[in-house]
């Protein structure tokens, strides 16, 4: 098993953190469903120490089970510990360092993937955050800034030799965004050279490319981030499959109708009836991208603008996937 710290980890696959996604009720079906570790969405250092209330529910997490992972982001060492200290403070037992996010607005505050570029800079901050808190700090990154500069490996000699305590590589570099295939030539490299656990990432959408990746890089686990966008089951079936080889049976349309349903709920309730609407919006659509007539179903779905309409709506639609599955 993978041990970050004191904390042993329950399987070998966790959820990579994404804005506007990795929110506590996401999380917590993640966790339910075996994922080890479920970062908050990454919070700006800046924004914390400035607006205390500025990253409003991104990084709630009272109530979860630990180990409370949160991830931070920023390019000064003393905000980042100062930002590590006050998280750990209300609760955080890992504080995991963004220098992985290629979307412009972080890279504008020389923050994410932008810190590739500068590496005295990252020991910088490195160094001070773990200094500044007592409970494990790890670091999630790409392969390097561009297909010409892809310095993972120096990075994460770096990040051991400061502390960092894991490791999650994206097979990307920032240049690449999310396009083209993720490589994991450059992962295999950079687990070869350090003895920190090291988390693989990129394009993991199933059980059998988690075992491939694994195969492939000698990475001690799994990151899963678009994958599991309305399949938060993804994570019950890797592990199942990594555990004995093979996959769990399938779930059953009933239990997959409770399931977004409930989700929905935790939606509303988590943002509030109005603005969880949109939320609910983006993880239906993901949900329901298999079935047949869902594209249909969502130009109608998208346009109501009251909670119980939405649970009404879709209760509508599994049912009647549920009587042609009967019929069938």
């Amino acid at each position: 098993m993978i041990q970050i710290g004191s904390h042993q980890l329950g399987s070998r696959v966790v959820l990579a953190p994404m804005a506007g996604i990795s929110d506590r009720p996401f999380r917590s079906l993640c966790r339910q469903f075996g994922a080890a570790l479920t970062a908050t969405e990454m919070l700006s250092a800046h924004v914390q120490l400035n607006h205390p209330q500025g990253s409003g529910l991104r990084g709630i997490h009272r109530d979860e089970p630990s180990p409370r992972v949160v991830q931070i982001a920023g390019a000064d060492p003393v905000q980042m510990a100062a930002c590590a200290r006050l998280n750990v403070e209300q609760g955080a037992e890992i504080i995991d360092i963004n220098m992985g996010c290629p979307v412009k607005k972080v890279l504008k505050q020389a923050a994410g993937s932008a810190l590739l570029r500068d590496e005295p800079l990252v020991e910088a901050i490195l160094k001070s955050v773990v200094q500044a808190v007592a409970v494990p700090v790890t670091l999630k990154i790409r392969t390097g800034w561009s297909p010409d500069m892809r310095n993972g490996i120096a990075i994460a000699r770096i990040a051991e030799d400061a502390g960092i305590q894991a490791l999650a590589v994206h097979g990307r570099t920032r240049a690449c965004m999310f396009n083209g295939n993720a490589e994991y030539d450059t992962i295999a490299a950079i687990k070869a050279a350090i003895c920190i656990p090291l988390f693989a990432n990129g394009d993991i959408s199933s059980a059998d490319k988690a075992r491939k990746v694994l195969d492939h890089t000698g990475a001690d686990g799994v990151m899963i981030g678009r994958g599991a966008r309305g399949r938060p089951w993804l994570f019950r079936d890797v592990d199942h499959f990594l555990r004995t080889g093979t996959l769990p049976q399938p779930l059953p349309l009933s239990l997959i109708h409770k399931l977004v349903i409930q989700h929905v709920k935790d939606l509303h309730q988590f943002y509030g009836a109005q603005h969880g609407l949109g939320f609910v919006r983006k993880h239906v659509a993901w949900y329901l991208e298999p079935y047949a007539g869902a594209a249909e179903f969502r130009r109608s779905f998208n346009a109501l603008e009251d909670a119980a309409a939405q649970l009404d709506s879709l209760h509508g639609f599994f049912e009647s996937l549920l009587q042609t599955e009967t019929a069938a």
